[in-house]
Order: C-alpha cells, then sequence, then structure tokens
C-alpha cells in the first residue's frame, strides 16, 4: 500500500479499516493514497464530486477512519504539507472574494510594497557587512538556487560579474547534477550563495549543507530564520515574500538582490573602471547613440581639411 507522503499515520489509519470499508468508501481510501495532495485541497462537495459519491458519503468516509467529521480529516491530511498548500489555500481564500482586475492589480502592488518595506526594516546592518565582504573576498563565488530561485540567481550573477573577477551559475538544463559535481571543488577560499524561497527545493538544501561540510562559506538568500537553509549559512540575508496569488513574491527577493548588487558594487575596487569599461563594451549593441553613430556624427561635424599646401604648389610658376 502506498504510504502518504508527510503524513504515514493516514495511511494507518486506512490499513486499519480497510477490511470494513464499503465499496464507495473504498474508492475513496483508493484517491486519497494515490492523490493525497489533491485531497487535502478540497472542500468535502468537491472530492465527493470528483469520485461520484454523496456528500453523506464523504462524511460516513471521515467518521470510518475514527475521525469527528470532514473537517477533521481533511486537517489531518494537509499535515506536512503545510507549506506545499500555502499558496492554493491563500489563492482559494482570494477567489472567494469577488472583485475587479484593476483592484488585482492594486492589490498586488501595493503587497509588493510592503514586502519591501519589511524586508528593510528587517535588515541587520553587521550581516550586511558580512555580506558583502564575503563577496569581495572570496576567490570564487558560485550562485546556487533552482525552480524560481534559478532565475533570481542569473540576474545575481549578473550584477556582480562587472566588479568580482569569477561569478558562475550553478543553475543550467542539468540543474542539481552539475551542481552536485561543480561543488566537491569547491574550497574554504570560494563562495557559495544559496538562494532558496517557500516552496523550498530539496537539493538547495542538501548540497548547501554538502558545501558547509566541506567549509565552504555560504551566504543564504532567504525568507525567514526558519528557512532551512538559515542554520547552513555563515550569514544569511532574509527578504519578505508573501503573496496572495503565489508561493512568494518575487519581486522583494529581486529588491534584496538589487540592493546588494549596489552595495558590493559600491564598496569593490575599481568599480568605477568597472563600469565605464561595461559601459563601453555594451555600446554598439544599445538602440540609438551607439558607437558606429558617434563616430558618423563627429566626422561629419569635424572641419574640413585645409588646402593649403595644394594652393602653393599651384602658384608656382613653372620651370
Amino acid at each position: 500500500m502506498t504510504t502518504v507522503p508527510g503524513n504515514p499515520s493516514m495511511a494507518q489509519r486506512i490499513a486499519r479499516v480497510l477490511p470494513t470499508l464499503t465499496r464507495s468508501h473504498r474508492q475513496m481510501a483508493d484517491y486519497v493514497l494515490a492523490h493525497p495532495l489533491q485531497a487535502a485541497t478540497m472542500p468535502i462537495d468537491e472530492l465527493a464530486a470528483t469520485l461520484g459519491v454523496s456528500v453523506a458519503t464523504a462524511n460516513r468516509f471521515a467518521r470510518a477512519l475514527e475521525f469527528d467529521g470532514y473537517q477533521q480529516f481533511r486537517a489531518a491530511l494537509v499535515l506536512g504539507f503545510e507549506t506545499t498548500l500555502a499558496p492554493v489555500e491563500k489563492l482559494r481564500s482570494t477567489l472567494e472574494h469577488p472583485t475587479t482586475v484593476a483592484d488585482v492589480f492594486a492589490s498586488a502592488l501595493a503587497e509588493n510594497q510592503r514586502n519591501i518595506d519589511l524586508t528593510r526594516q528587517s535588515l541587520d546592518a553587521h550581516s550586511c557587512e558580512q555580506a558583502v565582504g564575503a563577496i569581495l573576498n572570496a576567490k570564487r563565488i558560485y550562485i546556487m538556487g533552482f525552480g524560481a530561485s534559478s532565475w533570481l540567481g542569473g540576474l545575481l550573477q549578473r550584477s556582480l560579474d562587472p566588479y568580482c573577477d569569477n561569478v558562475q551559475l550553478l543553475a543550467n538544463i542539468e540543474s542539481s547534477s552539475h551542481a552536485a559535481r561543480v561543488l566537491t571543488r569547491l574550497q574554504p577560499t570560494d563562495l557559495l550563495i544559496a538562494i532558496a524561497y517557500p516552496r523550498y527545493f530539496a537539493d538547495t538544501v542538501l548540497l548547501t549543507r554538502r558545501a558547509r561540510e566541506a567549509g565552504v562559506p555560504v551566504l543564504a538568500l532567504t525568507d525567514r530564520v526558519t528557512s532551512p537553509l538559515a542554520p547552513l549559512a555563515t550569514v544569511a540575508l532574509y527578504a519578505h515574500t508573501d503573496s496572495q496569488y503565489f508561493a512568494n513574491s518575487e519581486a522583494s527577493a529581486l529588491a534584496l538582490i538589487e540592493a546588494l548588487s549596489s552595495a558590493v558594487a559600491h564598496s569593490a575596487k575599481g568599480s568605477l573602471k568597472a563600469a565605464t569599461q561595461l559601459a563601453e563594451s555594451v555600446l554598439p549593441w544599445l538602440h540609438g547613440s551607439h558607437s558606429g553613430r558617434l563616430r558618423a556624427v563627429a566626422e561629419a561635424a569635424a572641419p574640413a581639411p585645409r588646402k593649403a599646401n595644394a594652393k602653393s604648389k599651384s602658384s608656382k610658376a613653372p620651370k
């Protein structure tokens, strides 16, 4: 029999009463064991409709498992899935209240602003100094994040690259297997920047733990002190990422990354020279006044060459 991930007691309950269940109840038990996450998100009428049984049958099934009713059964099923189900439940609650598209825009923007304000207010000055120092003192920097965090990692890599000699992103088409191979080469003089927000990827936590055990310093970018990355980090920076519609707000996480990158640019030696070189290197690809047009304008504006020599030669009498 399949064990319900994160909640073996439910599987044990079903196994204990399985011989006494009716055909309809056995059908419900099979569905719960095969699709625990879906069952945990369904109100009683939705589960009953999905399986073609009555609401009363669904209630009797819950009582057959020795729960007082369906609500207690569903609450027990949710245990272990809280982080995974949080955005689903928030979205369900939000959709129960009629609203306009414009109101959703305004609400989402206000929520992002609130997250950024809370992130700014909770910044620890010492941790900020430590994070910047770790980046600037590292021989090599490896950035690791999977899922949505891989996109955040790419933006961080892009921002740090002008000011750090060796910044590498460990997210590619091979995903965690590539990161696992590369991390075996890290030294205590290197730095791993691990990025994870709810819902946390297990691979990020596992590989961060391995790097830490190997003596590699870890800068964690995550959401709170209860994050699984927090106890593994040498230094951690936290972003508030609450969202009504998604697992997290990427806006505040990105704002924290931009703040970190700005502090690195401010503190790095030769940052002005690096910024100037970067501007010059991208100029030919920019729309508008790029280097080719500037050269053409400069040449057109230059005064015509003087013809004094030609005039003096023509004025001389032939011998």
